[in-house]
């Protein structure tokens, strides 16, 4: 078997060993599983098929990402009515903001595992 070592872009998660290594794919299976809600832990398909996995951990960060900006966009003027003082709608928009940007981070880590998954950066196991 030759394994293909691919240089790590920055945005690789470093929970995740370099695609190509002895047991990478484990390692971004679990990366991947804990970016999931913990009820997806019993769905044996996902399990057994990380490129799956990847892909419905890419679609969960795409509709967290759309939340938060409805929760950031909206902030301002829902807030105020339901009694939330300037300041900590101040600090929720921070809050917001940071958590965009985190997500665009994992969703960049989530595209790059799910690229060396179906690319072949090691070898792929189908059951």
């Amino acid at each position: 078997m030759s394994r293909t070592l691919y240089p790590v872009d920055p945005d690789w998660p470093c929970q995740v060993k370099a695609p190509g290594s002895h047991d990478w794919e484990r390692t971004a299976a679990r990366w991947l599983r804990d970016l999931l809600p913990a009820r997806y832990a019993g769905y044996s398909t996902l399990n057994r098929h990380p490129v799956l996995l990847a892909r419905h951990a890419q679609l969960q960060i795409q509709h967290e990402m759309r939340a938060v900006r409805a929760a950031l966009q909206t902030s301002r003027c829902e807030l105020p009515p339901l009694g939330v003082a300037e300041t900590v709608i101040e600090n929720t928009i921070r809050l917001y903001a940071v958590e965009l940007e985190q997500l665009g981070r994992l969703a960049r880590g989530v595209r790059l595992v799910g690229d060396a998954l179906v690319t072949g950066g090691g070898t792929h196991r189908r059951r």
